[in-house]
């Protein structure tokens, strides 16, 4: 007895050593951390560092912003750190220190429907509010927008649609498209293009790649010029089906519909379902979307059938039962 309660110790501690480090935040409502500065609130993390953050001032809508999206710590986490460098940088000008421009072009990696746009949406503003972009749109593209269909042509689609990001932020969905071709399609036109543009337009604009993780690793190696001018990874995991279920009662929510607690167990097994036995790459939110709006269609013909001559009440007009979630 006590053999096997040691061998099973020694492999709980085995696995927890493997098992990544979670990281915890908790809010210090200290009058010490209080009377700070600006204002700020306490964090430590799992690590035991301790962070302020701002309660005034521009990081406060960002923080909301953030708050409202589900899960990404990582990439929460990436963001104030944009934040922090450029509050700092201001700081460090009006102290007459130098404060020489970063490179802010990055790459976002992760499957379908993991929030990249809607960060990528969010940064462009940040950098807008935070004086780095003079205009803070998000201009988003994909390999038909930039590859023309002659020579000379996919040139000039790229140089239009860079000075249309200018002040802003130029986003390329499944970039690596362009480098599929090799060496005689125009894809290759258009990457030449666009690192030209990062060193003409220098600080003019923010350049965005996304797409899958592996596809785009792959992709930064066609082209030397291109690891180097891409400081910034971030990596979108996929949801959690918790996560996921989470996404799906704001999306409700903000449309004026429910999930019945019956509901909400199938949309569950349905999840789990598809997250395993997909045989494509899980597209996380959107999957969740696309059932959900024909869950909408579904429930609006079962209630015309069931009401064909009169309005049905108002929480029946707002309740999504469970026959009306059904797999894509």
């Amino acid at each position: 007895m006590n053999a096997k309660a040691s061998t099973s110790d020694v492999r709980e501690a085995s696995a927890a050593q493997q098992r990544p480090s979670r990281q915890i935040n908790v809010i210090l409502r200290n009058s010490e951390h209080d009377s700070v500065a600006g204002s700020a609130t306490g964090t430590v993390d799992s690590n035991g560092s301790n962070r302020l953050l701002p309660q005034t001032g521009p990081w406060v809508e960002w923080q909301k912003e953030l708050d409202r999206m589900v899960g990404l710590d990582n990439i929460k986490e990436l963001v104030y750190e944009i934040y922090a460098l450029l509050q700092i940088m201001q700081y460090r000008s009006e102290a007459s220190l130098q404060a020489q421009a970063h490179v802010y072009h990055m790459i976002f990696k992760g499957n379908p429907g993991t929030g990249k746009t809607t960060v990528a949406r969010l940064l462009a503003k940040l950098f807008q509010s935070m004086g780095l972009l003079a205009k803070g749109h998000l201009v988003e593209v994909e390999r038909a927008d930039l590859v023309g269909e002659y020579i000379g042509h996919t040139a000039q689609k790229t140089r239009e649609l860079v000075k249309k990001s200018l002040g802003g932020v130029l986003f390329i969905d499944e970039a690596y498209s362009l480098a599929r071709g090799g060496e005689k399609d125009f894809g290759k036109e258009a990457i030449d293009t666009l690192v030209k543009a990062m060193e003409d337009y220098k600080n003019q604009f923010v350049l965005i790649l996304a797409g899958y993780t592996l596809e785009i690793d792959a992709f930064i190696m066609t082209n030397p010029g291109l690891p180097s001018r891409f400081p910034i990874q971030m990596e979108f995991p996929d949801y959690t089906v918790d996560q996921l279920v989470q996404i799906a009662e704001g999306m409700t929510k903000e449309r004026d519909y429910t999930l019945l607690p019956q509901t909400l167990f199938k949309l569950r097994q349905l999840l789990i379902q598809e997250k395993t036995e997909s045989i494509y790459d899980f597209s996380n939110a959107r999957y969740v979307r696309n059932v959900l709006e024909r869950a909408i269609r579904y429930q609006a013909v079962r209630l015309l059938s069931q009401y064909p001559s009169v309005s049905p009440g108002r929480q029946e007009l707002m309740a999504l039962r469970p026959e009306d979630v059904r797999s894509l």
